[in-house]
């Protein structure tokens, strides 16, 4: 995992390269209340100052996410045994509430659509931006590409909303990747399965952490051959429960792959990354390696 030389989410306390504001507390960061960049929608280009990349040290690329993570060493890459993965996080939707706050954000997407329409291709052109950059100083295989566009029951917006604005955008985003040849990873939380078919008419490879929120086995069945799935095994009512045995983390494991593995096309994994007990996550490791071997190979 490799993360281009901006802060999109700072380590500590403090602004990240577009200049907002993150608390922390003993989770980590997270965005600040107490102010925000866009104040205006309509004034957007006026207050929006976005990240120099011409000013940033692209001979210093570092591993993780964030920018706060080590150097890497691009002499020592092990490019025959391992996926150079981009990192570019926080990319469209959620850029825009960081810049506004959430309910700004919300409520502008439906009363000033064609405003943020303007304001999302400006944000998607500094992506296609990046991106290059970040492919021409390493040379990546693959872009963890992230977009948090649900909640467990819904998307953040109406269907329509999302395709005249975010979906539109992500489609320049992803020729930008399928002209230099990089594996498309998009990273979406939550249920998506409004507009899943639409990010895979538009290309993408890979979808993580896909939620049990939405009906996988279904969009499994429907998208089989044309996109990979990427987690599933679920962390809120298995994985990081209360109380949860380690049969019951097995039986879930089995369960997911009975529903997902066949043809291919699936990376078993938990539904989110969050800290798990040890002995919690050592028992799916195991299960995913034996079942799966067993059920499919």
């Amino acid at each position: 995992m490799v993360a281009p030389p901006i802060v999109t989410r700072p380590g500590n306390a403090g602004v990240d390269s577009w200049g907002v504001l993150w608390d922390m507390d003993a989770g980590g960061t997270f965005p600040s209340n107490h102010q925000h960049v866009l104040t205006d929608i309509r004034a957007w280009r006026q207050q929006v100052r976005f990240p120099d990349l011409n000013a940033c040290d692209w001979t210093r690329l570092v591993h993780g996410w964030g920018g706060q993570g080590p150097a890497v060493d691009r002499k020592t890459l092990d490019r025959d045994n391992n996926i150079v993965c981009g990192v570019i996080e926080l990319s469209m939707f959620e850029r825009s509430y960081l810049l506004m706050g959430m309910e700004e954000a919300l409520m502008a997407y439906v009363a000033d659509t064609e405003i943020m329409d303007e304001l999302l291709g400006a944000i998607a052109d500094f992506n296609i931006e990046l991106i290059e950059r970040l492919d021409d100083a390493i040379d990546v295989d693959m872009i963890w590409y992230g977009d948090d566009w649900g909640t467990q029951t819904q998307l953040f917006m109406p269907p329509d909303v999302w395709r005249r604005t975010i979906g539109k955008h992500t489609h320049r985003v992803y020729d930008c990747m399928k002209r230099r040849g990089i594996i498309i990873n998009q990273h979406s939380c939550g249920r998506i399965d409004q507009v899943f078919g639409d990010i895979v008419e538009m290309g993408a490879n890979v979808w993580n952490p896909c939620q049990p929120c939405n009906d996988l086995a279904g969009m499994k069945k429907r998208f089989a051959g044309r996109i990979a799935f990427c987690g599933g095994i679920d962390s809120q009512f298995v994985l990081d429960r209360p109380g949860v045995t380690v049969a019951e983390v097995r039986a879930e494991v089995r369960r997911r792959i009975d529903e997902m593995a066949a043809g291919g096309g699936y990376i078993a994994g938990p539904s989110h990354g969050v800290p798990y007990i040890p002995e919690i996550i050592a028992a799916m490791n195991d299960e995913i390696a034996s079942y799966g071997m067993y059920k499919h190979s």
